[in-house]
């Protein structure tokens, strides 16, 4: 026995449903990029933490964009395999990588941050007015 009425009163069931459609979006406007999302996510998240605290951690690149820190080590080494990232050894710890772009990682990050950013705006438009409020709500159950 369930406690709704059907699926389409079940948050959760609800909640599949959008991030589905959402990641369809997000691989469609990836794809003239050659990125998978979480590579997108790891570029757009390394290139925020470059500029605005200096070269990052493959752990606190990790830890910003909440993915696995052997899976981010493995997409990282895939990216540098495309010359988009370069990985250093830290100085100060000969175990650490620090991150950074190259200039074509910093190239394709906008180039694909833009096209990202416009197909959220298409997808989000149907909240309306209550996009601003449907952050706050995702922010509240993060």
């Amino acid at each position: 026995m369930t406690r709704f009425s059907g699926p389409d009163d079940s948050p959760g069931f609800l909640l599949w449903r959008v991030t589905l459609a959402w990641q369809r979006a997000m691989r469609a406007a990836l794809a003239p990029h050659d990125l998978t999302h979480v590579q997108f996510v790891l570029l757009a998240s390394l290139w925020w933490l470059v500029n605005h605290s200096g070269a990052p951690s493959q752990q606190r690149l990790a830890e910003h964009a909440g993915t696995d820190p052997m899976m981010t080590s493995q997409v990282l080494r895939k990216l540098a395999d495309r010359s988009l990232v370069s990985r250093e050894v830290d100085p100060a710890d000969s175990r650490a990588r620090l991150l950074s772009l190259t200039d074509e990682g910093k190239a394709l990050v906008v180039r694909a941050m833009k096209d990202v950013e416009d197909a959220d705006v298409a997808y989000f438009a149907g909240l309306g007015d209550e996009q601003q409020a449907f952050v706050r709500g995702l922010t509240r159950l993060l």
